[in-house]
């Protein structure tokens, strides 16, 4: 997600945090120390109130990286690749790759919602315990507070709907019971248009009537409703590359360059006539060695492009997306890494460069697609 910088790693996954967390830390610090302890516990000082929010805020952070953890471990243990783990001021999101079954897909969705709920259970339990016993009645009042939360947050993730959680459980059992997972990716996007469009809605109606709680219903609504329209489009895109190899996709042959040029020879002779934004970078066996995004090029100094190398300054081979003719689409596109200037895979067979497949020869598979399900009076995109 873009805004987003790596903190660490959770349990073996690449952990990113959003500049909008510290706004979730601080709204909800505010909310539960300002409005919620004060009503609940009148006569305290505004520093406990103060510590207590702020406590309870990161605690809830801590829940939520409990919720993407389940998602991530369940994952893992089905053999299905974790990219990274991304908080966010609406929770977090887990980049992961398609489960190969519906069972794992089950396993994996309903994974979160429960750690939520068990967390929920066992904050609520530890306050009315603290509270029993010790009468610690503020710790016992955030432990409640986080409960609640976490016990709204996993029933709210249930709903049937992408991209909750919900929505993946029944993107999973249409999946079982029709064996088809585009129609079950579709029929899930639907939902989530569906839910998107009803939150939007009601916080609208809300907000005339002078709830400002309309506002974040309205803020959810608009994320679930431009998820759900991506994840529509993606399931058509998943359609179209059904068992397309990647030699059907790629474009060949290619422009190259050879890796031992200056950035000027490279310039003059080679990118001002490439048809693509990045050129595959040779060898003197003529073997593929890396990949130059030509925008890299235009940031080279003038004094220095008579000395420096195109190979510095490119991408090695071993940080791009390899694959050869004969490997199924779908799966290079899982495993692919695209770049800030977009998605580039080389083709290579035995060791020799055979073609490159950029995001305009996958936009041409589907555009070609689309035309054959209209000619032949089908439709791709019927389910209900």
């Amino acid at each position: 997600m873009n805004g987003s910088v790596r903190i660490g790693r959770l349990l073996g996954v690449p952990l990113r945090v959003h500049w909008t967390v510290p706004l979730l830390v601080v709204l909800f610090g505010y909310g539960l120390g300002a409005q919620t302890l004060p009503a609940w516990l009148p006569g305290r000082s505004n520093a406990v109130y103060t510590v207590a929010g702020l406590v309870g805020a990161l605690l809830l952070v801590g829940s939520l990286l409990a919720h993407e953890a389940a998602h991530a471990v369940i994952a893992r243990r089905k053999d299905i690749p974790v990219q990274d783990v991304t908080l966010w001021a609406l929770g977090g999101m887990t980049q992961m790759g398609k489960p190969r079954t519906a069972g794992a897909a089950f396993l994996v969705a309903v994974g979160g919602p429960l750690t939520s709920l068990v967390v929920g259970g066992a904050a609520l339990g530890a306050g009315v315990g603290l509270n029993a016993l010790f009468g610690w009645d503020v710790p016992a009042a955030v432990l409640v507070w986080l409960a609640w939360v976490n016990l709204l947050l996993g029933v709210f993730n249930l709903l049937p709907a992408a991209p909750l959680d919900g929505g993946r459980v029944v993107q999973s059992v249409i999946w079982w019971r029709t064996g088809d997972r585009d129609r079950a990716e579709r029929a899930a996007a639907r939902s989530g248009q569906v839910l998107g469009f009803l939150l939007i809605a009601g916080g609208w109606i809300l907000v005339l009537r002078g709830a400002p709680g309309g506002l974040w219903s309205m803020v959810i609504g608009f994320f679930v409703l431009i998820v759900a329209n991506a994840e529509h489009r993606q399931a058509g895109t998943a359609s179209a590359l059904h068992g397309v190899r990647a030699a059907d996709a790629m474009s060949s042959p290619v422009e190259t360059c050879p890796d031992w040029l200056t950035v000027e020879r490279c310039v003059d002779d080679v990118a001002m006539r490439a048809r693509h934004s990045a050129l595959p970078l040779l060898d003197f066996a003529g073997r593929p060695s890396g990949l130059l995004d030509l925008s890299r090029l235009a940031r080279i100094p003038a004094a220095q492009r008579t000395t420096s190398r195109v190979r510095d300054i490119a991408s090695p081979l071993a940080q791009c997306t390899t694959c050869t003719p004969d490997d199924l689409l779908e799966e290079v596109l899982e495993r692919a890494r695209p770049s800030r200037s977009g998605l580039r895979i080389l083709v290579i067979e035995a060791g020799l460069l055979e073609g490159i497949i950029t995001a305009r020869d996958i936009t041409r598979l589907v555009q070609r697609h689309s035309l054959r399900g209209t000619s032949s009076g089908t439709d791709t995109d019927t389910d209900t």
